[in-house]
């Protein structure tokens, strides 16, 4: 019965199959055809019939978990075995074979080998590498597989490529890395090791050179080692000569220095200030010291450490020289080492006598850990100096008094030095006190001139403090139809304080950033100043740092208020009931202002701010966010800002709890980084309009400014008026409208409520108010 011709119903092997390509078996070689491909599959990669496939991977121990590729587990490990083979040499008399001892490396990550014969000295047999790193196949008949790790053991034979080679021993790591046990190991059983046999003719070779007595012995003096060991090592003592006898003689103070990588000596003079001597360095140039010093100096080339013999001289062979192996003639001369230098010795320098007084910290080390010497107890060899007596303390000798010609530093530093230097800066404030980002270090206030001429009474001006160098700039704001050009009005510069003598010698007094507060008069080169008002970031620094600023701390102007007497306490506090009569706990700014400067409190207009900035209310009404946003989407689109789509993907790339808020800091880094074309003030705006707690929904915020979606109303003339005056106006962001008195009371009024006289309460409260518009006028 046959079967249809369909998939599962055949038994065609080929049925399946999806490749049918040939391998290439024969190819040309120098103009021969023959077969090049024994070792390749037939048709699509199946083995042909008889035909045994080489393995292609490496026999090693299976490891624990997940198998890591041979390449891996067993990099930069290599198996060691010390072997030998037998070398015939049928052309010579004196030896018949040669022993030669060889290495033979294993690596297991890819069952490679490798035979390294060591260089033996004068062998005369190109030595080194004899078979390259390779995998070697058996012999034959197993010429189809490779020498494995299982192959090799000690006390057995190898043939690699037809030479035999006996295995000695190993190595510990391959001892340890065959016989290990376990999942891990191989647990390959290794023989004893064994010892390769003697080479006769090596041992020949070794009795002729040791029965040699060479005409021209060769006397080696290893120095090297020496040099290596103690290269730029020296030992330095300090010495005295003793030339009182000469005519004109003293004591010579010299110092000696050792040099231990050659054992030579060097002597230099130590030169006193007006000692009336030539400055010559050297007393003895670097050479080796003789300790007994003849009295006639031999000349150079008379001392040799060899003695050479002349045996033949004629003049038709000319002149043969040998070394006296006997040494005849010799002369031994002993010369100074460490071991004779020590602290209160005495050594003879070509007969002058010189005692060694003291050495150095690295010396007394040296020859502590050495030669075990404790005592470097010093030679005194000065007489003691009579003291003088103490001269009375001189009263320091005040400067001349400043000429008015450059700076006082700069003409100070020369009445200190014949040779002036820059006056140094205070680097240090600088590096702190600079623009950093936002946070510029610059005080800020806006400041009228005190002047009886109406003209110059309404000029506008910006004066500036710079924290980094104590220095102030004025600037005046240009106002339409006043006649005046507005501009740089003062150059920045330390301003000295007013009433100083210009030529006094005591330093100058200059304006510190704590002269500086809302309501100060400042005396700048002649023309003064009164301070109306401080921006938003210099009252929030001077808050900060209230320890430098008393006048911004709260805790000191809440004590002067406690310090009120209870009449003052009674009445601000009956005031401040009048003017809430609906008991809400808030009244307007104005209100409380008059009320402290009226009491004669003792506070200063900068007081008062700084106390009702710190329990206002700040009043943010629709209008002016509305307002804002008109002029931000007016500016975006003069600007042809359209890239909202990027903003948003910034913002959800930082909002990592997915809460759609983000802090106002990271909001403003999105629109720089974004490049929102708005100046920083009406940025600083846009960002409060939207801030609650200190967060921003950033959805809003990007809905509000699109104006390609959400346009606002135009921005005419008139809006853009009233937005430059609320910018002008306001402390910052924030306007300081209504005060929270009810928490101030807590804090600084600690009466009970009086209902006893409402007379009395009248009339009280009359003669508040009269105070009151009194002070507001």
């Amino acid at each position: 019965m046959s079967l249809p011709f369909l998939p599962g119903l055949s038994s065609n092997k080929h049925l399946w199959k999806e490749k049918f390509h040939k391998s290439q078996h024969f190819d040309v070689s120098n103009g021969v055809s023959m077969m090049v491909g024994s070792d390749k599959p037939g048709i699509g990669g199946e083995p042909l019939s008889g035909h045994n496939i080489k393995p292609k991977y490496s026999v090693y121990p299976r490891g624990r978990g997940s198998q890591l590729p041979s390449w891996v587990a067993f990099d930069k490990q290599v198996l060691c075995f010390e072997a030998f083979f037998e070398q015939t040499v049928p052309q010579s008399r004196d030896e018949n074979l040669r022993i030669r001892k060889c290495r033979i490396f294993f690596f297991p990550e890819d069952d490679t080998i490798k035979v390294v014969e060591p260089h033996v000295k004068n062998s005369g047999i190109p030595q080194g590498t004899l078979l390259r790193r390779q995998r070697v196949p058996l012999p034959p008949p197993n010429q189809q597989l490779f020498y494995n790790v299982y192959h090799l053991n000690i006390d057995q034979q190898v043939e690699l490529y037809s030479h035999t080679f006996t295995i000695t021993s190993c190595d510990a790591f391959t001892r340890k890395f065959l016989t290990r046990l376990g999942p891990n190991g191989l647990g390959v059983q290794l023989n004893e090791p064994t010892s390769a046999p003697d080479d006769p003719y090596t041992h020949l070779r070794q009795q002729m050179e040791d029965s040699m007595n060479p005409l021209r012995p060769y006397e080696r003096q290893d120095t090297l080692r020496q040099f290596v060991d103690n290269d730029r090592v020296v030992l330095r003592f300090f010495c005295v000569w003793d030339d009182t006898e000469s005519e004109a003689g003293e004591l010579r103070e010299l110092v000696l220095n050792y040099f231990l990588s050659d054992d030579t000596v060097e002597i230099r003079h130590v030169h006193a200030p007006n000692s009336g001597r030539d400055h010559v360095s050297k007393f003895l140039r670097r050479c080796r010291l003789p300790k007994n010093c003849v009295s006639i100096v031999k000349q150079p080339g008379q001392i040799t450490q060899r003695t050479v013999l002349n045996v033949i001289d004629s003049q038709t062979r000319g002149k043969r020289f040998i070394l006296d192996n006997l040494k005849t003639g010799a002369e031994d001369e002993e010369f100074y080492k460490d071991r004779d230098l020590t602290v209160g010795g005495e050594i003879n320098v070509f007969g002058r006598r010189i005692v060694i007084t003291d050495c150095d910290d690295f010396t007394k080390h040296f020859y502590r850990s050495k030669y075990a010497i404790d005592d470097f107890t010093p030679v005194p060899y000065k007489a003691p100096v009579a003291r003088p007596a103490p001269r009375a303390p001189q009263a320091p000798q005040a400067p001349p008094p400043h000429t008015g010609f450059g700076s006082e530093e700069d003409s100070l530093s020369w009445c200190q030095s014949l040779l002036p230097k820059a006056p140094h800066k205070d680097f240090r404030k600088f590096m702190e006190k600079d623009r950093r980002g936002l946070d510029s270090n610059v005080l800020t206030f806006r400041a009228r001139m005190e002047t009886n001429d109406p003209a110059d009474a309404e000029r506008e001006f910006v004066v500036s403090f710079y924290l980094s160098d104590d220095s102030i700039s004025v600037f005046e704001r240009a106002q339409r139809n006043s006649g005046v050009v507005g501009g740089k009005f003062l150059e920045r510069g330390r301003v000295k304080k007013p009433g100083q003598d210009p030529f006094q010698s005591d330093p100058f007094e200059y304006f510190s950033a704590q002269d500086l507060f809302v309501g100060a008069s400042l005396c700048l080169n002649k023309h003064s100043f009164s301070l109306l008002e401080a921006d938003d970031y210099t009252c929030n620094y001077m808050e900060r740092h209230e320890d430098q600023f008393p006048k911004s701390n709260v805790s000191n102007i809440l004590s002067k208020l406690r310090s009120l007497p209870v009449e003052k306490q009674s009445e601000m506090k009956k005031f401040l009931t009048l003017s809430d009569p609906n008991n809400t706990g808030v009244i307007s700014y104005h209100c409380f202002r008059n009320l402290l400067l009226g009491l004669d409190c003792g506070l200063s207009e900068h007081e008062v701010l700084v106390l009702g900035r710190s329990v206002c209310e700040c009043d943010q009404s629709e209008d002016n966010v509305a307002l804002v946003l008109a002029v931000v989407q007016d500016l975006l689109r003069k600007k042809l800002f359209e890239d909202f789509h990027h903003m948003t993907r910034a913002c959800t790339h930082r909002d990592r709890h997915r809460s759609g808020r983000l802090s106002t800091s990271e909001m403003r880094t999105v629109c720089k980084s974004c490049r929102l074309p708005l100046p920083e003030s009406l940025l600083s705006a846009l960002i409060h309009s939207f801030s609650v707690t200190d967060e921003i929904d950033f959805h809003a915020f990007i809905a509000a400014i699109n104006w390609l979606e959400n346009p606002a109303p135009a921005v005419t003339p008139d809006l853009s008026t009233k937005f430059e005056v609320n910018m002008r106006t306001d402390c910052g962001a924030d306007v300081m409208k209504n005060i929270n008195y009810s928490s101030l009371l807590g804090d600084v009024v600690s009466l009970p409520s009086d209902n006893s006289d409402t007379t009395t309460t009248t009339t009280t409260t009359t003669t508040t108010t009269t105070t009151t518009a009194d002070a507001s006028e």
